[in-house]
């Protein structure tokens, strides 16, 4: 056996990421034709977090007024990033956090059993983009990915489809990332659109345009004002217009006005049945009704690619947040594929794998350029 060990690295000063990656070729292949190339992952441990703190959706049977907006500010307290601040140092694993892992191992160190698994089949990449592609931030118009990031997604897009799937403005994702060649799915899926220019792996049509929320534009618009006037009062709290759906940050408020902001959003949202509140990480997330998430969305785009009832595709989606959950369970569902959840945190998820942060996401993006190239 031939072994060649190759070292790559990053100490860009843009960057906060170090990298230092050994990798092993010998002469097996998973691939026809490919070296294999069995990568360690780095180790690491959990913050830890007790099982009342994974994050909870609210339910509806409280009572109304009062009751109610306890019930959200409880659950915003639970769901709270800005309570493990990153200067804590890792404590040894509980044994719930073993178990977890032992559910949801890290796909780094389980990266060649992702690719075997891949073998002969055509791989289609979704990512989610705060968080996963880029870390979450105080504000979020200053939420930018680093170049190291940008180029590992560029290059691994040569060789597979690739889409951005977020609860971000279309729009406003596509200025973070600055790739011509991907699939964008803004608004939590419901604006979707495919690369202007031809990439040698499609299958399917060209210009993929989809907008199924197309007629709650007005609503959604008329929404937006109200609440930037609602919420000025409120120091921090910041309303995003994403189009198709609205996010209202709460990471920069602080924790004693939250009952008085979730509140508000409530008397605003009673006046429209059509909307629905959703709570994701630091933000609470205004959308239309209609059975359409980041779910449907994957399935639409493996359909506009011409994957929609191939055996011979392996979807891999990555996000953090409990919207990815949707994209989570058709990944299930289908018995086919692979959902990454990037988390610090044990929480309830449908994913197969995790990573702990956007670091370690670039590190699997290097793994498969190297693979491939």
């Amino acid at each position: 056996m031939t072994n060649q060990n190759v070292v790559v690295a990053s100490d860009r000063k843009s960057s906060n990421i170090g990298l230092k990656i050994t990798v092993t070729l010998t002469n097996s292949t998973l691939f026809s034709g490919a070296d294999s190339k069995a990568l360690p992952a780095p180790g690491g441990g959990f913050i830890t977090i007790s099982r009342k703190n994974i994050l909870r959706k609210p339910t509806d049977t409280t009572d109304q007024g009062g009751n109610k907006i306890n019930a959200w500010v409880n659950s915003l307290r639970a769901s709270s990033p800005t309570r493990l601040k990153s200067s804590i140092a890792f404590s040894p694993q509980t044994e719930e956090q073993t178990s977890w892992i032992a559910r949801h191992p890290s796909a780094l160190s389980k990266f060649e059993e992702i690719v075997n698994a891949s073998k002969g089949k055509k791989i289609v990449m979704f990512l989610d983009y705060d968080g996963t592609l880029a870390p979450i931030v105080e504000d979020p118009d200053r939420a930018f990915m680093t170049n190291e990031m940008r180029e590992a997604v560029r290059d691994v897009a040569r060789y597979f489809p690739t889409a951005i799937v977020t609860g971000r403005c279309r729009d406003k994702v596509f200025s973070f990332v600055k790739l011509a060649g991907l699939y964008y799915a803004g608004s939590h899926g419901m604006d979707i659109e495919g690369p202007s220019k031809k990439r040698r792996y499609k299958k399917g049509n060209h210009g993929v345009l989809c907008q199924p929320a197309s007629e709650f534009l007005p609503m959604i618009n008329e929404v937006y004002q109200t609440l930037l006037e609602k919420t000025k009062s409120i120091p921090g709290a910041k309303v995003e217009n994403n189009k198709f759906c609205l996010s209202v940050h709460f990471r920069c408020v602080d924790e004693n006005s939250w009952g008085t902001l979730a509140e508000q959003v409530r008397v605003v949202l009673d006046k429209y049945p059509k909307l629905t509140l959703t709570q994701g990480r630091m933000v609470l997330e205004i959308r239309p009704t209609i059975k359409w998430d980041k779910g449907k969305a994957l399935e639409f785009l493996l359909e506009a690619l011409g994957y929609a009832n191939s055996k011979d595709v392996v979807p891999v989606y990555i996000g953090d947040d409990r919207t990815d959950e949707d994209a989570f369970k058709v990944l299930r569902n289908r018995g086919q594929g692979f959902g990454i959840l990037v988390s610090k945190t044990p929480k309830e998820t449908h994913a197969s794998y995790s990573l702990q942060e956007p670091s370690e996401v670039i590190l699997i993006y290097i793994m498969l350029f190297m693979l491939f190239s």
